[in-house]
């Protein structure tokens, strides 16, 4: 006889269904359980379109709330130490005998320029750290768990220094390609003549290459911090390990994040260009006749346009990140089983003695895959 308690609700044919760890009866079948964010099966196209834009809806505090608070601080940094120092310099060069005041204007350039690699050091870690705590988020959120901001905070520092790194490498990886599309730009117009039109040519098809080769390197490399976060691999055994699990799912992986980014941006557009003009508008109706002081309406329109493209960044930031730690996890379903290996985790009793599910013994990594559906 059926334990009642082990069934909760009937099927559309009047049978109960099971609750989730209970035992279904023999021969029964019934679809793999989802204790948190997703189903534990391979993932549809669909769900990776919508289930980024859930992670902000579980657990708003840990995501939003992170992303806000790291972009305020980067802007908030960059705005001081910028300002500050070009606010000295402006004021050294007006200051200046004319005779001196060419080599203190260079001087003084040269000092704002300096001054902006804090901020953008500070960046660089900052946006390794967010993107390592919405891969645990959503790593833990599919397994049913809801962290704290300083528990997601924590993890993700632990592995802070290889996304750091990484992310830097991306950023000189672009800046090489773009310099070398453009000092060959550069060098054709200063020979002058007929190699003005091969630098037009060069531009554009060295413009078309260079975002042809950057989309396919992304693509295949995509999965590096969630690789690096959920299964402490340093970079090289990322980089390769990412490749191998992308393999065959190119363009299913490139799709994703090309309409995931397209709708964020899209939106993020939307919202951001009529608020715009209609902080334009607001001010001049507040203050048609000038009364205030000249800078006081323009302060406060850059604040908000400052706070709204805060908020819709966060907003980017999180739904993007979440995109590529769920493509991880889905190629890892289809390829490796890691649903079997994620229930099993759900089902154990609380306390047991069950290891990480995101961890990949060596055996498995060198083993062959199996490809599923």
């Amino acid at each position: 006889m059926t334990d009642p308690q082990n069934w909760h609700s009937p099927n559309d044919d009047g049978r109960p269904a099971p609750a989730f760890g209970a035992q279904p009866p023999t021969g029964a079948w019934t679809p793999p359980p989802r204790p948190g964010l997703i189903p534990l099966r391979p993932l549809g196209f669909g769900t990776l379109l919508w289930a980024p834009f859930q992670v902000l809806r579980r657990n708003p505090k840990a995501t939003f709330g992170s992303a806000l608070l790291v972009q305020g601080a980067i802007t908030l940094i960059t705005l001081v130490v910028v300002g500050l120092v070009t606010f000295f310099a402006l004021d050294r060069v007006a200051s200046a005998p004319i005779e001196d005041r060419a080599q203190v204007e260079a001087g003084a350039t040269l000092t704002i320029v300096l001054s902006a690699l804090v901020p953008l050091a500070l960046s660089v870690l900052a946006s390794a750290l967010l993107q390592g705590v919405i891969v645990v988020e959503v790593a833990r959120a599919t397994l049913g768990e809801k962290l704290r901001l300083g528990a997601l905070w924590r993890s993700a520092g632990r592995r802070l220094w290889p996304l750091a790194l990484w992310t830097c490498l991306l950023s000189a990886g672009l800046i090489v390609g773009i310099g070398v599309v453009a000092g060959a730009v550069a060098a054709f117009v200063m020979i002058g003549g007929g190699w003005v039109a091969l630098a037009v040519v060069s531009g554009i098809l060295g413009s078309l290459a260079l975002l042809s080769l950057g989309a396919w390197l992304f693509t295949r490399t995509s999965l590096v911090p969630s690789l690096i976060v959920l299964e402490r691999l340093g970079i090289g055994a990322a980089v390769r390990r990412s490749w191998s699990l992308t393999q065959g799912y190119f363009w299913r992986t490139l799709g994703v994040q090309f309409l995931v980014a397209a709708i964020v941006n899209i939106v993020a557009q939307v919202v951001s260009t009529p608020l715009s003009l209609l902080f334009g508008v607001a001010v001049s109706l507040v203050d048609p006749n000038a009364a205030l002081d000249a800078y006081l309406p323009s302060v406060i329109l850059y604040v908000l346009i400052i706070f709204v493209a805060l908020v819709l960044g966060a907003v980017v930031s999180v739904v993007q990140s979440a995109t590529t730690a769920l493509i991880y996890i889905d190629l890892r379903m289809r390829k490796e089983g890691l649903d079997l290996e994620l229930a099993r985790f759900v089902e154990s009793v609380p306390g047991s003695d069950v290891p990480d599910p995101y961890l990949v013994p060596t055996p498995a990594v060198s083993g062959p895959e199996t490809v599923r559906a």
